[in-house]
């Protein structure tokens, strides 16, 4: 982006939206070979993103069942300890 198209951009802090569509504006003069890079770039952000999240809701996965077999070791209720991992009852008493 070069400087004289920042200039155009009214402060992020009051502008109510416009930086957004400027920012929609200049992407819609791109030449196809930049809207295909553009879109690759989009999708290839959105890809990582959604593994980063994925992982990170399979760890946190892996932690609950861990607390839930320490939990049962202990004697905790089967309902306690679903409550307290958000696992399901069936899957506790499988542990």
């Amino acid at each position: 982006m070069s400087d004289d198209t920042k200039e155009r951009y009214i402060n992020p802090y009051t502008d109510f939206g416009f930086k957004k569509l400027f920012e929609q504006a200049e992407i819609a003069r791109f030449s196809p070979e930049e809207r295909r890079g553009y879109e690759d770039s989009v999708k290839a952000y959105r890809d990582i993103n959604n593994a980063i999240n994925m992982a990170k809701k399979e760890a946190k996965a892996e932690a609950n069942i861990e607390t839930a077999r320490k939990m049962k070791s202990k004697g905790f209720s089967v309902e306690d300890i679903a409550e307290v991992t958000g696992l399901n009852i069936a899957d506790i008493e499988e542990l």
